[in-house]
């Protein structure tokens, strides 16, 4: 079974070189080696299974998949593909998670009444 394709937007690419120099460059290979093992068996799942990761409370359409416990990937999902939006950093405020809203192209979803 194929997945749909994933394209990495240009905040992602950013975040993601600093991160694996980071890694490399504190730890060790290994310890950087090790995520990109992670992060590609996270893109693989949602290439094949898109929906099965939590949709965002704040934001209809965008999907938080966990990488490691300090990084997490923010999707959104389209009928031929996948765009990360950003690699979160989980240690990072919360509230920053709200400026993806104006990254996403959807819109915020209504309170339940």
């Amino acid at each position: 079974m194929k997945g749909r394709r994933v394209v990495l937007s240009p905040t992602t690419k950013s975040k993601l070189g600093d991160l694996l120099e980071f890694l490399e460059d504190k730890w060790s290979a290994k310890v950087k080696n090790d995520f990109i093992k992670k992060l590609d068996k996270s893109i693989l799942q949602i290439s094949h299974y898109p929906q099965s990761c939590p949709e965002s409370v704040e934001v209809k359409g965008l999907y938080k998949c966990v990488v490691t416990k300090q990084n997490s990937l923010f999707y959104r999902v389209s009928p031929d593909e996948i765009e990360i939006i950003t690699l979160f950093d989980t240690r990072q405020d919360p509230s920053k998670i709200a400026a993806l809203r104006s990254s996403s192209a959807t819109t915020p979803k209504k309170p339940k009444r």
